[in-house]
């Protein structure tokens, strides 16, 4: 059954912060925002932008990133005008042929030819003013830039000279010549220039006191730069070569504006056609204007002038209906309207600055998406598993863009998989735009299934490439097998706990990447215990192999995130890239994606085991089994000494949440007590939202340190916990509210140094 449009609240992305703790998943959304912006901007898809959302008469507006980046760094703003390149088709040029339409001075089922006498001639005398607003008219997409020419009115005589390639109404193709007949038509039939009409018909009764062409001398400091041409950065002129030629201000392209101008306009168009008891256009106007407008046998859906289900409406999102519209523009300009839910999601962004490499395509989707999703998920109450897409599939969808003719070598192991099953280093192997030329195993090695302590270097039997152990002499990439590489690629599903030591190989080929001024690209994946909560201690001792940087136990970053965050504080000199996740929530645990489960090493064989890990997996360097050697490792911890009927009644002291204890039997077949019975205890998660699972560890180390010191050889329970601190209190038997407040400081510094990490 398809999912109707949804209702957005935007209640809970208002900056107010008793907005927020009204509506219970508001901080989830407008984290969400941010860091759908703060991840294009990280990816060097665009230097800054602002995003401004309405719902009613609600308002979610930020400002990211920088406006200038090229000669000089400019922090962005608000109030930033940008080129809106083909915004100014739905902004501009539109609602003016719609007034004059009103007005009964255009009939759009006419000939364009009634209005402008030198457009005919090679069946140009069929085409429709209809048919140019829903780019039906047969016309090419453009002018012909060469042989080089310049002026308004040569721009017009190209026109008029064009030969249409198909029939009216027979084929959709987008085209600014469409666009730039209706800005003459605007001009003739008003007679006023097309700026001037828009000034006076729209820009100031909506109060859009930023909006407009040619942006004046006195404002031109808060206009975003778009490309650099020669030495020359285009600042305060439009950036479509055609308008520029033609003085800036044509149908098509020229306008410039703000995000709370057109959030005005938007606001205009979802309250039918008035706003603060100014109307615009008539209501059936804007119904006209924004319902499908197209001939029924084209597939392309388009309104006069909007888009609504074409090729170029993916920044609708998952979610918006055939009922909502809207229109991107060329410079990474978008909005998009969703009448039934009262929505309208405007970003503004230069993203061909310094250069046309910029994207926005993902970024809108996205956006849109989670502006969609956060009022489905909260107000309805829906639940069903997210469509989640890891690193690998992205770049599988972006075409290996980001490695495209690259020779790479490839991090990875059993977890290294597509959606459909397909291993990574299959996918790289096959494909004609990359090059892959070697192999990196990680711990249990690249095909997950060793147990050992060291892991030889040797050849993959299905591609033939050579593999190279990063768990054996050496636990980095040595120099000789980097030689020839442009790119390291990681690809490994990491579980959220500090200890687990696929990080740690990803930091030090991070170094040796630096090193070797190489590309490092993290395919990214989800955290599987979910991307919010963190716990334990910050590392407080020297890095190692199981604690490689200083973050908690359990960090609720992902492997992208924790990349981002080495870079930075150790400031290497890194060209980093992490293809990020696609429709991950940092609330969702594993279960509630659409991702299959993998094991990610020979232990950790389901969700609650990961769950359970950083407090369970916590012991395991002491004299005492966690379950490893049995079918059921981390659910369960014993040895031969122990008393479990009282280790039991401790543990229940504790009145620890989410959690409950039974006294349990096993007798490993490997690892710690080998063949022998040992009495313990069986773990049961009844409630995952409220578990601590560093407080279960802590309390068992507590009853351990004060019963079994000797036996369990409690000096090792310091291996994994680095924090000196923590260990003297658990061994003085120190309650868990004051070994929780040793952590506070610290803590909250971890939290300020994620926070500018954070991708999503």
């Amino acid at each position: 059954m398809m999912m109707r449009p949804v209702i957005l609240i935007l209640a809970a992305l208002l900056s107010s912060s008793a907005a927020a703790e009204n509506i219970a998943f508001s901080g989830e959304s407008r984290r969400a925002l941010d860091a759908a912006v703060r991840l294009g901007i990280h990816e060097k898809d665009f230097p800054g932008g602002v995003l401004r959302i309405h719902h009613g008469d609600e308002v979610y507006q930020r400002a990211y990133g920088n406006r200038t980046v090229d000669p000089v760094t400019t922090p962005n703003r608000a109030d930033t005008l940008y080129d809106a390149a083909s915004l100014t088709k739905v902004v501009a040029t539109t609602p003016a042929v719609m007034i004059l339409s009103e007005l009964g001075e255009i009939d759009l089922e006419k000939p364009v030819a009634t209005y402008l006498p030198q457009f005919r001639g090679h069946g140009k005398e069929r085409i429709l003013v209809r048919q140019l607003m829903t780019h039906t008219s047969g016309l090419r997409p453009g002018i012909p830039r060469e042989p080089a020419w310049s002026g308004y009115e040569k721009g017009l005589q190209l026109a008029w000279a064009e030969r249409p390639e198909h029939a009216p109404d027979e084929k959709f193709v987008y085209s600014d010549i469409n666009f730039i007949l209706l800005g003459e038509l605007v001009h003739r039939v008003s007679g006023q220039p097309l700026d001037r009409f828009c000034r006076k018909n729209i820009f100031l009764p909506l109060q859009m006191k930023d909006t407009g062409f040619r942006p004046p001398e006195n404002i031109r400091n808060r206009v975003a730069p778009t490309t650099r041409e020669g030495r020359k950065v285009i600042h305060g002129v439009v950036h479509d070569p055609t308008s520029r030629r033609m003085g800036g201000v044509t149908g098509h392209a020229g306008l410039f504006t703000t995000a709370p101008d057109v959030g005005r306009y938007a606001r205009m168009l979802l309250n039918h056609g008035e706003l603060d008891g100014v109307r615009v256009l008539q209501t059936k106007t804007v119904r006209k204007m924004t319902r499908p407008n197209q001939p029924r046998k084209l597939s392309a859906v388009r309104g006069l002038g909007w888009d609504i289900a074409s090729p170029y409406s993916s920044l609708r999102g998952e979610h918006f209906g055939k009922t909502s519209y809207g229109h991107t523009g060329w410079t990474g300009t978008s909005l998009w309207i969703d009448p039934p839910s009262q929505t309208a999601v405007i970003f503004l962004s230069n993203r061909n600055h310094p250069s046309e490499a910029g994207r926005t395509k993902e970024t809108r989707i996205r956006l849109s998406t989670l502006a969609a999703e956060a009022t489905m998920l909260a107000k309805y109450q829906i639940k069903r598993p997210h469509r989640v897409l890891n690193g690998v599939d992205v770049l599988a969808n972006r075409r290996f863009r980001d490695l495209r003719g690259l020779s790479v070598g490839l991090i990875t192991n059993h977890t290294g998989l597509t959606r459909s099953g397909k291993p990574t280093i299959d996918l790289l192997h096959e494909s004609s735009r990359v090059k892959l030329k070697a192999l990196f195993g990680p711990e249990h090695g690249i095909r997950g299934e060793l147990d050992v302590a060291e892991i030889k270097d040797g050849v993959d039997a299905k591609t033939g490439l050579p593999v190279y152990s990063l768990y054996g002499e050496t636990r980095r990439p040595k120099a000789e097998h980097l030689k020839g590489l442009d790119a390291l690629v990681f690809d490994i599903q990491d579980i959220g706990c500090r200890f687990y030591t696929y990080i740690s190989t990803m930091h030090r080929a991070m170094e040796e990447a630096a090193k070797g001024k190489m590309k490092f690209v993290v395919l990214d994946r989800i955290n599987p215990i979910n991307g919010r909560d963190i716990d334990g201690p910050v590392l407080d001792g020297e890095p190692s192999f199981t604690a490689t940087h200083p973050i908690p136990i359990r960090h609720g970053m992902t492997a992208g995130e924790i990349a981002y965050m080495i870079r930075r504080e150790q400031k290497l000199d890194l060209d980093l890239h992490v293809i990020p996740l696609s429709g991950w929530r940092r609330q969702l645990y594993q279960d509630e994606t659409d991702l299959k489960w993998v094991n990610p090493s020979p232990n950790m064989r389901n969700l609650t085991e990961a769950i359970l890990y950083p407090g369970i997996g916590l012991l395991e360097f002491m004299n005492l089994s966690v379950g490893r050697g049995t079918k059921t490792p981390f659910e369960h911890i014993g040895a031969p000494y122990l008393d479990a009927k009282a280790l039991k009644k401790h543990l229940q002291s504790y009145q620890l949440p989410g959690i409950t204890f039974k006294t349990t039997t096993f007798t490993p077949t490997g690892s710690v007590f080998q063949g022998q019975r040992c009495q313990g205890i069986q773990f049961t998660l009844t409630d995952r939202s409220k578990y601590r699972s560093l407080d279960t560890g802590l309390a068992i180390a507590s009853y351990l340190a004060k019963h079994h010191a000797k036996e369990v050889r409690f000096e090792r329970f310091a291996k994994l916990l680095v924090h000196p601190e923590t260990f003297k209190l658990v061994q003085s038997g120190a309650p868990l509210d004051k070994i929780h407040a040793s952590w506070q400081k610290a803590r909250e510094s971890f939290a300020t140094r994620r926070a500018a990490c954070l991708l999503y």
